[in-house]
């Protein structure tokens, strides 16, 4: 099977990751990269790390041959998804997006949190959630439909929300979690995770050598994770930017049912080992040992630790991802894998750098 693929927006952080990985996987291949601001311009000229490697130039959005594309991947901002998707669908086009339009169920929740109008409410009941290892569901009847002849869409989880619900969900979902306590997540991000342009927190003089907390109460990436978890009004996440190219980690403190047995470390790794068993990007690290960006850069990999707390009534669970790669690129081609049939890793890279 060769299947063509397309990138809107693939001069951005996540546009150009996805672009690396299509052009190494061994069953889609890329023959359409669009940016209205590099349109006609080389790819390898732009991003000289891909010299030797094609001759793709950047088209203009409207301009770029999407629809003879099997599947065509949206890296682009929220809203734009909203004006692109519902055309290509109608053409036969399957569509992996990776912003924020088609995440979300209810349409009043983003139009809450983005402050924007939903233009394709419609196509919210038939998106598949792209996080594989937790709404496999979806993305099951997303590949019957697409095995039928028909355009799927699939809405990538974001990448907080990634690494917050990986490291919580299996604890939440063996009943061991407090149903009326409050998650707390503490998650930090490297600066690519905010896009290609540069502002005054992500300018290099003012992100080198700081850490700082941001979006308190107000990140939008806080009614997905509660989506996911299903735990709607019972989170406090909080993101902080480090000064790293690329890299997320998140620490889930998830309160214990006072009903339920309180597990040893050895206990939840086992619980989490087994909820995980089939996933074959998702690593769960033995008692004790926890997670590292540095694992993961590079990869579509997501590495868990998780243990009880000593005195607390706490479960404390970390995830480490590559925000580029599971949290972005990397969890959209292991989207479009499963809606194809492929095997969910194909052309994914298994190790990252080791230093």
């Amino acid at each position: 099977m060769t299947l063509r693929a397309g990138v809107v927006g693939a001069a951005g952080f996540a546009g150009i990751e996805l672009v690396r990985l299509l052009l190494a996987h061994p069953e889609l291949t890329l023959t359409a990269v669009t940016s209205d601001a590099l349109a006609g311009r080389p790819l390898a000229d732009a991003y000289p790390a891909f010299r030797g490697a094609t001759d793709l130039a950047f088209s203009a959005h409207d301009q770029a041959d999407l629809e003879s594309c099997d599947v065509v991947f949206l890296a682009v901002p929220h809203t734009a998804a909203l004006a692109q998707a519902p055309g290509l669908l109608e053409r036969g086009v399957t569509v992996v997006d990776l912003s924020a339009d088609f995440r979300l169920k209810d349409p009043a929740v983003y139009e809450a949190w983005y402050q924007v109008p939903h233009t394709a409410p419609g196509l919210l009941a038939q998106a598949a959630f792209g996080l594989p290892e937790l709404t496999g569901g979806e993305l099951a009847r997303a590949a019957a439909a697409r095995a039928r002849g028909e355009a799927v869409l699939v809405g990538c989880a974001g990448c907080y929300p990634t690494a917050t619900s990986l490291a919580a969900a299996p604890a939440i979902r063996a009943g061991l979690v407090d149903p009326a306590g409050t998650v707390v997540a503490d998650a930090v991000s490297g600066v690519t995770g905010a896009g290609k342009k540069a502002t005054e927190r992500t300018h290099f003089c003012f992100a080198d050598e700081n850490l700082e907390a941001y979006g308190v109460g107000t990140h939008r990436h806080t009614p997905e994770i509660e989506q996911i978890l299903g735990i709607p009004g019972r989170l406090v996440f909080t993101p902080h930017l480090a000064p790293l190219n690329r890299g997320l980690l998140s620490t889930v403190n998830l309160p214990l049912d006072p009903a339920a047995p309180r597990p040893s470390a050895d206990e939840l790794v086992a619980l989490y080992r087994d909820f995980y068993a089939d996933a074959p990007l998702v690593e769960v690290l033995d008692p004790g040992t926890w997670p590292r960006t540095a694992s993961v850069a590079g990869t579509c990999r997501a590495h868990i630790g998780v243990t009880a707390h000593p005195t607390a009534p706490m479960i404390v669970a970390v995830g480490a991802i590559d925000n580029l790669g599971k949290g972005a690129a990397g969890q959209a081609v292991q989207c479009a894998n499963i809606v194809f049939g492929l095997p969910e890793d194909a052309g994914l890279t298994a190790v990252a750098q080791p230093v």
